[in-house]
Order: structure tokens, then sequence, then C-alpha cells
């Protein structure tokens, strides 16, 4: 897309927003016109709020035989309209973070789910400040239970990549969707050893999880994923 016709396709809108509608394009895909619940910032970052992260969306689904809540991040990427982002190779960092978080049918009300929001606020920081992008491969601790304040034994994530959403050529350039996994500190402490990979643990959990819902319930110290030759590092 050439800036002038950028100029023609966004440019008489006062609340354009390309890179969001290329994002919803690719939800709408999966979920045809069902409404997700969203959460949004108050104030903008680059106002001076606290929070990276634009908003953050959630679609009920039972894809993959198991019932969840497939969450989306806005932010990552360049989203408004932007004439400088016109013709990049990546939006401003390159992808988006869904995570998959399994929970009960029916899903309980918005506010049981203020933790998600927090820790992709707190991983966004991260990214923002150290300009460290997650990609496939990856790996991140937690410093603790990914929801503060509970038993879950999910101290970490695994990044790989959505197995529903592939890249998307935006106005903007490309945005990958990068989707984080709920890992245990045993894994964790393998990851770290060089043990293990994040490919291995992956194919381990994709066996019988094939869309890689965190299940904030999961006890599997046992499995760590065969070792690998080639590890990545968070």
């Amino acid at each position: 897309m050439t800036l002038n016709e950028y100029k023609v396709l966004y440019g008489a809108k006062e609340d354009s927003a390309p890179g969001w509608d290329a994002i919803d394009g690719a939800l709408k895909r999966l979920y045809s016109d069902q409404v997700p619940r969203h959460w949004a910032t108050t104030i903008p970052y680059v106002l001076g709020g606290p929070d990276p992260l634009d908003g953050i969306s959630a679609y009920e689904t039972d894809l993959g035989g198991l019932h969840h809540l497939h969450f989306m991040s806005y932010g990552y990427s360049s989203l408004y309209y932007d004439e400088e982002s016109v013709g990049r190779d990546y939006s401003q960092f390159g992808f988006e973070m869904t995570f998959r978080l399994a929970c009960p049918n029916p899903t309980p009300p918005d506010r049981e789910f203020a933790w998600v929001c927090n820790f992709f606020e707190n991983l966004a920081r991260y990214v923002f400040d150290t300009k460290k992008s997650f990609a496939a491969g990856h790996w991140i601790p937690a410093n603790g239970p990914i929801r503060t304040e509970s038993e879950t034994q999910i101290v970490g994530l695994v990044f790989t990549e959505d197995p529903l959403l592939a890249p998307i050529a935006t106005p903007h350039g490309r945005v990958d969707f990068v989707q984080g996994f709920g890992v245990t500190q045993e894994q964790i402490n393998a990851l770290k050893s060089k043990a293990t990979t994040v490919d291995a643990i992956i194919e381990l959990h994709r066996r019988t999880n094939p869309l890689l819902v965190t299940d904030l319930r999961r006890t599997d110290a046992e499995q760590i994923g065969p070792a690998n030759p080639a590890p990545r590092g968070g």
C-alpha cells in the first residue's frame, strides 16, 4: 500500500485504527460475530498512563475440546492512523500476544479475569522497557504464580505461534500472533539448565492439548519434555 492509498482509505476518519481493524478481522474469521469481553486502558500510555497496552479482548470458545477464553492484546503493534508506519516490514514490535485460559462453563463475570489484564500489562512493560519482543521459542519466568495470591503452580510462560491465527499483513507491516502457554517451576528449571527446550515442552503438551490452553490447576512436575540439542533461551 502506498502512502497516498493509505491517506485515501484511512485519512478522512478521526478515529481511524487500521492496525486494530486488521487484528479484529483475523479474529472475526475465527469467531464470526461474537462480541468479545474487552478491557480498555483508562489513560493511554502515550499520555502518561501506566499501561502500555491499549486494550485486551477475550473470546469464549470450545475449540480444541476445552472450554476457555482466548485473550488478545492490542498495543505491541501500531494500531492507529500513522503515516510514518506505512510500508514497514513489521508493525512496531511486530506481534500481538495471545493466551488461552481454561475456565468453567458458564464463564465467570469479567471481574474474575482482571488478573489476566494485570499480567498482560506487566509483560508489556517488560517489552516496552527492554525493547525485547516475545517470539516463538522464547520463555520467561513470572517470579511467582502468574495469578498472584493463588495456589497455581503455573509460574512462567513459554511462547509459540498461535495455533489458529496466522501472521497478518496490516497497513503498518506484518503482525505475528505469539501465544503464551503456562509452565511450572520444574519446567522453568529444566529450561534454565537446558535439560529441555520450549519446542519440546510445547510438543509434549500439544499431544493432549492441541490449542495449548493454560489450566491454572495443572500440576505436571513430571512433564518436563525431552532434551533438545538446540535450546532457545528467554
